[in-house]
């Protein structure tokens, strides 16, 4: 082999240099300066041979504001995903395939401190998704929780398409396009985007004077208008797969449907992960059990997760034949998949945070972080909710609970500057199954651990009637109790933020009922709720729109319906934007002088759960201790879907099914019922026993904390 002299070799490498500098200067940065985030968008388009293309097209959906890997709610660290995160996944597929498409689903610039940035100069999601280069931005109905111009303004900074084509200004014109066309090498992709035409429930206020139609009418339109310009149709729509209260048009299902010329929908709102599933001939299929006729003939639908947690893909092959691009066969040229950000599995990050969007980012990472620092006041004497009982099973939604009691009051104490007289009853769901605020000091980021949504407060007047019908809805939360169970459960199909707790009036949930028939004692001021009786009710605007003002799953055709009083969003009240979070706020600063404390009115129970006491002692402690498993619902969003039984615990232990009881058949212990002025060392001391032991054997958790009418297993000495 020859060799190179070392000295020419040197020469001829300045002389290259100097060559590709005069062609193409160098970019110097200045110290403290950083380069753009690189467009990965101008790659050259890559063809697999003369006549196919290869198009990925790839989804994010319901980020709700995680533009970086921190979560402002709880003030830490969050690296299950943020679209920092995302742009790595991105620039590895684009590396892989540059004929890519990006878009987003909606529910963009909602949650996570994002309202922040409304009236910034470019919001910090818009500013991360034009860096990425997003070519879409479909719009969800989060984005109408401000307002129609505010989400306009928003839309203006957006540099991709944004598409919305069911909601019109009072003029008649869109606030969004209704699809948009895309080339990539020689293809053209027709994208049409529509959002769920619930907004009008849940955002009636923010929509007055704007007309939402229904997406079926839509893209029919929509494809009639682009269906000979494109070589391929996809939906991006703002929806989950079912529908919602019965709409048609509200679920991805209905779209799929109505249009089989569709290749793919892309889904959202639901939070579901979707790699792949299939409509088709009235059913749905998943990728697994998907045949290649379904596939053939069906529409695919994917779902891209939450909170930017996972990427979604769908590659399409497309052939060229007779001078246009077709996809030949539909179960071998189609595929669909999701990369998660983390790796749960291995449990850690799957793909890292792109370190120059992050610089892009910083400042308004760093406002946040100080915003949610902010002390705005002290809990004392102990946490909102006490540790739960029962590993996996919420304590705050078998019980009352000072941290639902305080959005209560809350509601109450603001619904009376509104109504301008007091309210009668107040209702609060909980939003999230650790909603808790712990004792110390409280930051205003702890807000969001306590109420995590946006939502305003409506005051409705509703009947005694109305009021029972809203109650028994809320009630069927549960499950039909049954001789035998030792936890409560709930619904599989019911998502905890549908079922209300109420404030202001005292009653019992009595599960042994079936649902509607559940509610008994109800009673305000200590008086029966009569039908005709009237009664103002405090309740956020999400319930009030979506159940309480309108005929669905609460009220049937024919009912009379509740009657909105006011809101507090309304400039009159002088409440500012309204938010419950921010009234909740304001309350501990003006009303408690910052300094609350776990006060909780004991004002329902659950009746009906006559489990043996020593039985439940020890389900209680076999799945504390992991042995028995409380199943979640399918989807996972739903826990504790089914009660635990005698007989699992029987099988936990190996007891023989003859067996008459779990622990003992000899009798160690008396009941005693709680009485008015009854305090638990009182009673250990008049029936000489132990206290500690009392609270020990009964599973108490605050020895200071019994109710009259509670029944308490004593030991009886031997």
């Amino acid at each position: 082999m020859q060799k190179v002299n070392k000295s020419k070799f040197t020469a001829l490498l300045v002389a290259l240099i100097m060559m590709i500098t005069v062609i193409s200067p160098m970019s110097v940065f200045a110290e403290g300066e950083t380069s753009e985030v690189k467009d990965l968008t101008k790659k050259e388009e890559k063809q697999l041979n003369e006549d196919e293309v290869e198009i990925q097209i790839l989804a994010t959906s319901d980020v709700h504001g995680r533009f970086m890997p921190y979560d402002y709610a709880v003030n830490a660290s969050y690296t299950k995903g943020s679209l920092t995160q995302v742009l790595t996944a991105i620039n590895e597929l684009r590396e892989q395939n540059p004929n890519t498409i990006l878009v987003d689903n909606g529910d963009t610039i909602q949650d996570n401190s994002s309202a922040l940035f409304l009236n910034d100069e470019i919001h910090p999601m818009i500013l991360a998704m034009n860096k990425m280069g997003f070519d879409v931005w479909s719009v969800g109905n989060h984005e109408f929780n401000y307002g129609v111009p505010a989400l306009q303004k928003i839309i203006d900074q957006f540099e991709g398409e944004t598409l919305g084509g069911n909601v019109y200004n009072a003029d008649g014109s869109r606030i969004a396009k209704p699809y948009t066309i895309i080339e990539r090498a020689g293809v053209k992709v027709g994208i049409i985007g529509m959002v769920t035409p619930n907004i009008v429930n849940w955002d009636a206020a923010n929509l007055k004077g704007y007309t939402v139609t229904n997406p079926i009418e839509e893209t029919r339109k929509a494809i009639d208008e682009i269906k000979d310009k494109v070589d391929v149709l996809i939906a991006v729509n703002h929806m989950g797969e079912e529908s919602q209260y019965g709409i048609e048009g509200s679920g991805a299902i209905d779209i799929a449907k109505n249009f089989p010329e569709l290749t793919a929908i892309v889904t959202g709102h639901a939070h579901s992960k979707i790699v792949g599933d299939y409509y088709y001939d009235g059913k749905v299929y998943t990728s697994k059990d998907a045949t290649d006729e379904v596939k053939r003939n069906g529409v695919l639908m994917i779902e891209p997760y939450k909170y930017a947690n996972a990427l979604g893909q769908i590659t399409l092959k497309f052939t060229k034949e007779d001078g246009k691009y077709i996809i030949k066969d539909k179960a071998t040229d189609i595929k669909s998949d999701l990369y998660y950000m983390y790796d749960k599995n291995e449990k850690k990050v799957a793909y890292e945070s792109d370190k120059e969007l992050e610089k892009s980012l910083e400042s308004y990472n760093q406002r946040a972080i100080d915003d949610a620092n902010k002390l705005i006041g002290e809990l004392k004497e102990g946490n909102l909710v006490a540790e739960n009982e029962i590993k996996d099973i919420p304590r705050a939604q078998l019980e009352p609970t000072a941290a639902i009691q305080i959005v209560n009051d809350v509601q109450m104490f603001y619904g009376k500057q509104i109504a301008g007289k007091d309210i009668d009853v107040a209702a609060a769901a909980l939003f999230r199954a650790d909603q808790n605020v712990m004792a110390g000091p409280i930051k205003k980021s702890d807000l969001a651990l306590l109420y995590k949504y946006d939502n305003t407060l409506y005051v409705v007047e509703m009947t005694g009637k109305q009021l029972k019908q809203y109650m028994e809805w809320s009630a069927q939360y549960f499950n039909t109790f049954n001789e035998g169970d030792l936890t409560v459960s709930f619904d599989q199909n019911i998502r905890s933020y549908n079922y209300d707790m109420f404030g202001g009036v005292t009653y019992n949930i009595d599960i042994t009922k079936e649902a509607g028939n559940r509610i008994v004692d109800l009673k305000n001021n200590n008086e029966e709720v009569k039908d005709e009786d009237v009664l103002l009710v405090a309740v956020n605007n999400y319930r009030a729109n979506s159940h309480l003002l309108k005929y669905g799953v609460v009220f049937q055709e024919g009912d009379e319906l509740p009657k909105k009083i006011g809101g507090s969003d309304d400039l009159q009240y002088g409440l500012g934007d309204g938010r419950i979070r921010d009234l909740i706020g304001k309350y501990i600063v003006e009303e408690k002088n910052g300094v609350i404390t776990p006060e909780v009115e004991m004002n329902w129970s659950l009746i009906g759960n006559n489990w043996d006491k020593e039985d439940r002692a020890k389900a209680v402690e076999l799945i504390n201790e992991g042995k028995i498993i409380i199943p979640r619902s399918e989807d996972g969003r739903t826990p504790n879907v089914a009660s635990v039984t005698v007989e699992q615990v029987k099988e936990a232990l190996g007891v023989k099914e003859e067996a008459d009881t779990i622990i003992t058949t000899t009798t160690t212990t008396t009941t005693y019922v709680v009485k008015a002025g009854d305090m638990l060392w009182k009673i250990g001391r008049d029936l000489n026993v132990d206290y500690n032991k009392i609270g020990e054997i009964n599973n108490l958790d605050n020895l200071n904390l019994i109710f009259v009418g509670q029944e308490l297993l004593i030991p009886v000495s031997n």
